[in-house]
């Protein structure tokens, strides 16, 4: 018959199915850098929807007039969806839960929309045939050697790093801090100040003794 022995036996912590510490270093580094893309493509988009978009010229007389539209004249939508996904990455910090995780999808989905709204109108030509109209007071005028510019697909990188922004907040962003926690309120009672007892002042020793309070004390 075999012996039995007390002592367990020894760990092997290098085996592959031991379990790791959870490493916060992640969390952190995940914060920082959304913070970093989703501040940095709000501002790109910012920027180079002010850029021209599109060029050409307008038969006005015998000659012609050149015309440039900017990003905002083609369309406000990329610029409207980066302020959008900067109060959706300030809001990420101010919530938990569940409302994160709707706030993160919000972040992403604006992303999504600048950089998509900015590549489908990279080619646009309404604009400037407004503008071409508006200038020749001729509502069929058509604007000629039309030619775009790189700044929409500039305008769609920067959508693409708010929507990795968004996508890294969806991912992680069950573990990232909130801000403002420690002014909330949990339910405790707040802990009541002591009223100042004058011994001098009879009135106050009646006041403190009505309270339940020791005024000799």
């Amino acid at each position: 018959m075999g012996c039995v022995s007390a002592v367990p036996p020894p760990r092997n912590d290098d085996a592959p199915d031991a379990p790791q510490a959870p490493d916060g270093r992640g969390g952190r580094r995940s914060v920082a850098v959304a913070l970093l893309l989703g501040a940095l493509g709000a501002t790109v988009v910012l920027l180079a929807s002010g850029r021209v978009w599109a060029r050409g010229t307008a038969a006005v007389g015998g000659g012609s007039l050149p015309l440039t539209a900017d990003g905002r004249a083609v369309t406000g939508l990329p610029a409207a969806l980066a302020i959008v996904g900067l109060a959706a990455l300030v809001a990420v910090f101010a919530v938990r839960g569940r409302s994160r995780l709707l706030v993160s999808g919000l972040l992403a989905l604006s992303g999504l929309g600048a950089a998509l709204a900015a590549v489908l109108a990279a080619d646009d030509r309404q604009a400037l045939d407004a503008q071409a109209a508006r200038t020749t007071a001729d509502t069929a005028a058509q604007v000629g050697a039309l030619t775009h510019t790189a700044w929409p697909y500039i305008t769609a990188a920067g959508g693409a790093l708010i929507l990795i922004a968004g996508l890294l907040a969806l991912r992680f962003g069950s573990g990232w801090p909130a801000m403002g926690g420690r002014y909330e309120r949990d339910g405790s009672p707040r802990p009541r100040k002591a009223a100042v007892v004058d011994p001098d002042r009879p009135e106050d020793l009646w006041k403190a003794l009505d309270r339940g309070e020791d005024p000799t004390r």
